[in-house]
């Protein structure tokens, strides 16, 4: 039976495709964690890593064991700590995938709660616009949209994600606002390329009514940011259609101005992704029910749905 030492070892250093860098993680020797590694191949059978004086790569048999143990040593670790402490609280590290406009904006103000809480939760939280696959890359918890619900998987919405025209008041001081969203086209388009599909995408818009309409906007400005569409469009750039999560701070404080305020665009919803498991872990449950009371308590869904106008 192998070590938790040993395998730990073993996931840090692939990780970080470096002895040094998971001796720091770990708080110990670069020689430490070179011999654990050495003891779980030898124990093993397998050569894991093919070792050069620049970096680590795993061999073939390394990378199908990162795979199978990364999350399930996640889910050990956390088992001793409950363990250890000799009461039910929720503890261990507890990863997470966040878009970063949104998570910086409405999920990083829950952190001093959630650890005034839950001392024992260490957070890792990455802030990244792309969808993780959470079994394999050993998230507990996703959020945002658009993610595949693969076997196991659970989403709990949590709010609309609705797309509005944003503007600053600066911009449209001179100009008349567009009655209808083919207009848009009159105006200077602040637009993203996606990362993934390297694609600039326009919305079709609706309103309260059932009316549809394609909103084009010249493609004056692109990025690849939801956060630098925001900033460009309060510069006075341009005319922006940006998530009501991302912009809501700036309509409340008057730095943007919503147009077409009874039209958007349907992008499906905000939700919470996690493992479905007869047991979930008490670190993944108490921030799934943090946040979730959090939205209630600030009635986010009813403050971000567009098409309340």
């Amino acid at each position: 039976m192998e070590t938790l030492a040993n395998l730990e070892s073993f996931v840090k250093s692939a990780e970080t495709s470096s002895f040094s860098e998971a001796a720091r993680r770990m708080a110990l020797t670069p020689a430490a964690v070179s011999r654990n590694v050495a003891m779980l191949e030898r124990n093993l059978g397998v050569r894991l890593f093919q070792r050069s004086t620049r970096k680590l790569v795993l061999t073939e048999a390394g990378e199908r064991f990162f795979q199978s143990i990364r999350g399930n040593l996640d889910a050990l670790q956390t088992a001793i700590i409950d363990v250890s402490s000799g009461v039910s609280e929720p503890a261990g590290v507890l990863k997470v995938s966040l878009s970063p406009t949104f998570g910086v904006t409405h999920i990083l103000p829950l952190l001093p709660e959630l650890l005034q809480r839950y001392p024992l939760i260490r957070p890792e939280w990455h802030f990244e616009n792309r969808p993780v696959d959470l079994v394999a890359e050993g998230y507990d918890v996703a959020i945002g949209g658009g993610f595949d619900l693969a076997p196991g998987i659970v989403a709990r919405t949590l709010a609309p994600a609705h797309i509005i025209a944003v503007a600053s008041p600066a911009y449209m001081a001179k100009r008349t606002p567009p009655a209808d969203p083919a207009q848009l086209s009159q105006f200077e388009g602040i637009v993203m390329r996606s990362l993934r599909t390297g694609r600039i995408r326009h919305w079709a818009m609706r309103n309260a009514a059932g009316a549809e309409m394609i909103a084009t906007l010249p493609e004056t400005i692109i990025v690849n940011d939801p956060a630098a569409m925001r900033e460009a469009a309060k510069l006075g750039l341009g005319v922006a259609m940006l998530a009501m999560p991302d912009v809501l701070p700036e309509l409340e404080s008057g730095n943007l101005v919503r147009l077409l305020s009874h039209w958007y665009s349907d992008a499906g919803a905000i939700s919470l992704y996690y493992a479905s498991r007869t047991h979930l872990p008490a670190k993944t449950r108490a921030f799934v029910d943090l946040v979730a009371d959090a939205f209630k308590r600030d009635r986010l869904a009813e403050r971000f749905a567009g098409s309340l106008g």
